[in-house]
């Protein structure tokens, strides 16, 4: 009986390392935000995290993250680099390890919470578009917006987990 559980303890385990790899160790996909699919052969479109100088950066834009289905707190900004944009989360973001297939989006509701149902926030396809895959659980990242996308449509920062259309947490854009 003992042998059992124990195996039964590895498995889980596996299973649970195997979720978190997921997210963590997926190439970054491309986004198409015209369609909100993600290509998974496609080169990668986010940045490593770096602080922006005042100089050479504008900000266009900042929110500070509200839980929704599982804990997700920080503040994130927008803003323009040497003519790119992009979507950075600072030092203290922070999101549940749960999510096997996280991302960040942008979504058109400046309260993404409030036009949803809990528990689960599911988003419709038409209110937002996807930006990248998360690239880790906490601390500072930096994700390029495709000039495609016009930043005035979109209110809100959010985290999703596109496979069970969860939102983890939100920051509405204010600036």
């Amino acid at each position: 009986m003992r042998r059992y559980h124990f195996l039964m303890i590895v498995l889980m385990l596996g299973l649970m390392a195997c979720a978190r790899q997921d997210v963590v160790e997926q190439p970054v996909a491309e986004v198409s935000p015209a369609s909100n699919s993600v290509s998974d052969a496609s080169p990668a479109t986010s940045t490593t995290a770096t602080a922006s100088s005042p100089d050479t950066a504008a900000i266009d834009r900042s929110g500070t993250f509200v839980s929704g289905e599982h804990e997700t707190q920080g503040t994130v900004r927008v803003f323009t680099e040497n003519g790119r944009r992009y979507l950075e989360l600072d030092s203290t973001f922070q999101t549940s390890t749960l999510g096997p297939d996280l991302f960040v989006i942008l979504h058109r509701s400046d309260d993404v919470l409030a036009s949803t149902n809990p528990p689960a926030f599911p988003l419709q396809e038409q209110d937002y578009v996807l930006i990248d895959r998360l690239q880790q659980y906490s601390g500072e990242q930096r994700y390029q917006i495709p000039d495609d996308i016009n930043l005035a449509d979109y209110e809100s920062a959010v985290i999703w987990c596109r496979r069970f259309n969860a939102t983890f947490g939100a920051a509405r854009l204010s600036g």
